[in-house]
């Protein structure tokens, strides 16, 4: 049998643990995946999400540890995306009595699509769930992130149950923030907003503006672990990503066919670190778009560089600028570069260049290139116009 985990007197996780889980949309989870879920005991027996639907057994299981499934009698969705909803027909198998909640009309239209019309009651801003002691407070946050989202908050126990904001993909038997290493559910934590819900930053840093209001003990999202006594570094570092805040820092992204561009990437890394700013280099042979956006979210330098083949740039270059695009990452705060060698014609570096003028990035450095195979003489001048670049830009 497996455990369910009392988090608060009379609050249960009772979610699934994917352990083996490494890549999520095209984003890689090294540290596999928690789908959570919350098992309220009250007049009312509440079951805040469910899990993605392999894990329905082991969510059913974990219920009845604590209570008969057959006697949930409210079941609150606050995401339609299946990695929380999958398992709602099996607990519409076993609680076919339960009353079904999800935010209006977004979650109605979006539930029913998936598993038909199971009798759901819309919910908005504002409305409130009496389910005896407690109430539930609903709130919607559309697009953190797809349109239907929301946040359940139960005043009672000081608990927000959050949703994929303040989330991490992130597997651990242990299910709070005081028993993981905090630096690294940060990273996880960093790197979900980077993949995930960066393109929403506007629309997240309302709610996070709401969540700032609010009395809290605990912060339950619905993947990764619970916040308890790190509510203010979680919050700090909302703010400070979805206000588009970037450092003295810079990511150094290429792909290479015969080292001469790999050659410009090391000579541009190197003119940061001369500079004594903090810089991670990136082959996209070896590394993964997500790993690259994880750094990227608060750099203020993002140099990307490609050789030419074929008239166009190279397909992990044209891979990683078209995952980047898709995350929405216009900041006029940013310094965008584009490099490359190229032998007939610098199509593939020029091609970059483009992409990042479109991402609304400043480019005070024009596209730099280099014809054939760099010589030291050529490496030392793009090093120093890079050195130059960085110097305007903190004058």
């Amino acid at each position: 049998m497996l455990t369910a985990k009392e988090i608060k007197p009379g609050i249960w996780w009772v979610g699934g643990v994917d352990w083996n889980a490494r890549s999520f949309h095209g984003y890689t989870t090294e540290c596999g995946i928690t789908y959570n879920a919350y098992l309220i005991m009250d007049e009312k027996v509440t079951l805040i999400d469910t899990t993605k639907a392999p894990f329905a057994d082991d969510l059913i299981q974990r219920i009845s540890q604590v209570v008969d499934p057959s006697k949930i009698d409210v079941l609150v969705a606050n995401h339609v995306e299946m990695d929380h909803s999958g398992s709602i027909p099996a607990i519409h198998a076993v609680a076919p009595d339960a009353q079904i909640y999800c935010s209006a009309p977004q979650g109605v239209a979006g539930l029913t699509a998936h598993y038909g019309d199971l009798g759901y009651h819309g919910v908005k801003t504002g409305d409130t769930l009496s389910i005896g002691r407690r109430t539930l407070t609903f709130v919607q946050t559309p697009m953190v992130h797809w349109p239907d989202n929301m946040v359940t908050y139960c005043a009672e126990d000081k608990v927000l149950f959050s949703n994929d904001a303040f989330g991490q993909h992130y597997a651990s038997s242990d299910h709070f923030d005081v028993d993981n290493d905090l630096a690294q559910v940060m990273e996880q934590a960093k790197k979900y907003y980077a993949n995930i819900v960066q393109p929403y930053g506007m629309q997240a840093g309302k709610a996070v503006a709401a969540v700032h209001g609010l009395d809290l003990d605990m912060i339950a999202p619905s993947h990764g672990i619970i916040w308890t006594e790190h509510i203010p570094d979680i919050l700090a570092a909302y703010d400070s990503w979805t206000a588009g805040e970037v450092r003295e820092k810079a990511v150094v992204v290429y792909d290479s066919m015969w080292h001469s561009t790999e050659a410009m990437a090391k000579a541009i890394c190197e003119a940061f670190v001369e500079e004594g700013i903090e810089a991670h280099f990136y082959d996209l042979k070896v590394n993964h778009p997500s790993d690259v956006m994880t750094q990227f979210l608060d750099s203020r330098y993002v140099c990307v560089g490609s050789p030419t083949l074929n008239s166009q740039m190279l397909a992990n270059v044209a891979g990683f600028l078209t995952y980047m695009r898709g995350l929405s990452p216009r900041n006029a705060n940013r310094i965008g570069l584009a490099f490359g060698s190229y032998g007939w014609a610098p199509l593939g570096p020029k091609g970059v260049d483009q992409v990042l003028s479109d991402c609304g990035f400043q480019k005070p450095l024009e596209c730099q290139t280099i014809n054939w195979v760099p010589d030291q003489a050529k490496l030392d001048e793009l090093q120093a116009k890079v050195k130059t670049m960085i110097e305007g830009a903190r004058a």
